[in-house]
């Protein structure tokens, strides 16, 4: 099939979805901006309000926009964002809002588990481990410090890889598929080396995500991944 052919062939609402997208990501709707109403969308795309309703609705529980009722919809201020309980690429999280992913890696290298991270990754202590420390940036602005230590047994290949090309997430699920995680979310002051790697003012609040994933019945990886309080957020829906 063409592409032209696949286009004419998308669903209706996301045709609506897409044009607003393409609106939002080309700097035409700003956020804060309000965007056309339902029924001027019915008008536009000779749709039915329910299609109209659910282009919106899908939208809005994206992120891309936010519905107050009784006043309209408004292009939303976008901030990086994550599901509370679940991993994922972040790079692809920051490719799928339509913008620009980096990475700068500040060390990557052999160490000693100390007491701490031997104990979190049952080892002995003085065990060789591998640590990477990268700071991930969209649109050129740092989201994200990845402090990481790696078993060394369970993904030997760790240091030859370039982590501006791919992400730890990307080469750390193909070479330790996961069998299991732990998170701990927390509220921190960041130490002044932190917060100067995250360009964070000096009263801005640090989110803390603390990950622990085990593969093949062994811990492959606990990790301490810092978060600028204005620019990151958990968001996440759950089926009791």
């Amino acid at each position: 099939m063409s592409n032209r052919s696949a286009v004419a062939a998308a669903p209706l609402y996301r045709k609506i979805k897409n044009h607003i997208l393409e609106r939002i990501r080309a700097g035409d709707w700003a956020p804060g901006m309000r965007v056309p109403s339902e029924n001027d969308l019915v008008k536009q795309f000779g749709v039915s309000r329910m299609t109209t309703n659910r282009a919106l609705r899908e939208l809005t529980d994206e992120g891309y926009l936010e519905r107050l009722a009784g006043v309209g919809t408004f292009v939303a201020d976008l901030k990086a964002r994550s599901h509370p309980l679940e991993i994922h690429n972040i790079a692809d999280e920051v490719r799928n809002r339509g913008h620009h992913y980096s990475a700068q890696v500040l060390a990557l290298e052999k160490t000693q588990a100390d007491p701490h991270t031997a104990q979190a990754m049952g080892l002995e202590v003085g065990t060789e481990v591998f640590h990477s420390l990268i700071l991930h940036e969209e649109q050129g602005q740092p989201i994200q410090l990845e402090d990481r230590f790696v078993n060394a047994t369970v993904v030997p290949g760790y240091l030859e890889q370039d982590f501006t090309r791919i992400t730890p997430y990307e080469y750390l699920i193909t070479e330790a598929p996961l069998l299991q995680a732990e998170h701990v979310v927390r509220a921190v002051q960041p130490s002044a080396e932190i917060r100067a790697q995250l360009c964070m003012d000096a009263d801005e609040p640090c989110l803390l995500i603390e990950r622990r994933t085990w593969s093949h019945d062994q811990v492959a990886t606990i990790a301490s991944l810092y978060h600028p309080g204005n620019r990151y957020e958990l968001s996440g829906k759950f089926t009791p």
